[in-house]
């Protein structure tokens, strides 16, 4: 029976990296509802596929519940006043503010408005009207002009050219709102990365986010994709960036875990070679961000971007056991890379999920051996 499940897991996992030539981190192939190597996820207390939430990395409940709200009834003040009574600095209000801004986006897109007809996302609007000095709206704001350039125009085209533009001035407004919160600050990386940015201007601009929060995980990551090789850098300029990061990070930072976001952001554009994900250079990434998520804080919303990054690569370096340590603390929640590049976040996951239950299963463990 051992060998039989070797043999399904094997085969189960050479038709899913057979399907890698989709997009380019390697979208995986989907095995049947049914099929003998569909690992079932309630044996382990894994949340159905269906019940999976896109939205977000890990919980945050009080930001769900305004969410719900505001969206409901489309007055904003509900989230509002849950940005004032979020840290500044922190992780978490940066995460809430693009929540907000998305949603507004999405809202617009699928309610653009018409003759007669209110646009969506009126809320974030009405927002800025009766609140122009309030800095959480404001900063909401440019996010929103942000995302809405990624979602709506080609880059390097005149409108996604306008649209950032507008998000740059915006920036500028939400910083003399609040002249030491970081936020306007990080959501101008995506305008710099956009708009190409000089290695001066941007170095400038990262200076400011340095001196107001020097360990925002949500900065790095948001910085590295400017140092890239797909936009303005390179392989070498990005894994340096990321090294000197984790080399600086104080006890308890994530950033102990950027050289696996470079080293994913650099992944070849087909391998089909598993030896790659056991690879020196894998390895070492991943030992940093394992020993970055057991040293941080267990209430550091970083973490779960960090632990579904770890999924992709300890599955792909067929690590079973480690993966599934890391599913037990993020299952649920889909809203991260790699996921989040998949028309589909939680069928892909889903896939990454079962391939690690069949790999544990077919070296001997089973629900009773994972440890909770």
């Amino acid at each position: 029976m051992e060998i039989l499940w070797v043999l399904m897991a094997l085969v189960m996992l050479g038709f899913v990296l057979l399907q890698i030539s989709r997009r380019r981190r390697g979208a995986v192939g989907l095995v049947e509802p049914g099929h003998p190597d569909a690992a079932d996820p309630a044996n382990y207390g894994f949340a159905r596929e269906e019940e999976l939430d896109i939205r977000m990395p890990g919980p945050d409940q009080d930001l769900l519940d305004v969410l719900d709200l505001v969206q409901r009834t489309q007055d904003y003040r509900g989230a509002r006043q849950l940005l004032a009574g979020t840290e500044a600095e922190g992780e978490r209000r940066w995460q809430r503010v693009q929540a907000f801004a998305g949603a507004a986006s999405l809202e617009l897109r699928q309610r653009p408005g018409g003759v007669g007809e209110t646009p969506g996302g009126q809320w974030l609007r009405v927002w800025r009207a009766e609140a122009p000095k309030d800095a959480g709206g404001a900063a909401v704001h440019a996010e929103f002009l942000v995302q809405q350039a990624w979602r709506t125009a080609t880059p390097g085209s005149d409108d996604f050219r306008i649209i950032m533009e507008e998000a740059k001035a915006a920036c500028g407004e939400a910083a003399l709102l609040a002249p030491g919160d970081p936020i306007p600050y990080i959501v101008e990386l995506s305008v710099a990365r956009g708009l190409g940015y000089s290695r001066e201007e941007f170095e400038q601009l990262w200076l400011k986010i340095l001196d107001r929060a020097p360990n925002h995980m949500g900065a790095h990551l948001a910085a590295l994709q400017y140092w890239c090789e797909k936009w303005h850098g390179s392989r070498e300029l990005a894994y340096s960036f990321a090294e000197a990061a984790a080399a600086r990070a104080p006890r308890g930072s994530l950033l102990a875990a950027m050289p696996l976001f470079a080293v994913f952001e650099h992944l070849p554009e087909v391998n089909l070679v598993s030896g790659f994900y056991q690879s020196e250079v894998v390895t070492k990434a991943v030992h940093g961000a394992l020993h970055a998520v057991h040293s941080a804080r267990p209430d550091d919303p970083m973490q779960a971007h960090v632990r579904h990054l770890l999924v992709f690569f300890l599955v792909r370096g067929e690590r079973w056991a480690e993966a599934m340590n890391q599913l037990t603390v993020i299952d649920g929640h889909v809203g991260a890379l790699p996921w989040t590049l998949s028309t589909d976040p939680a069928a892909e996951f889903a896939v990454y999920r079962a391939l690690a239950v069949a790999g544990y299963e077919a070296n001997g463990g089973s629900p009773a051996t994972l440890p909770h």
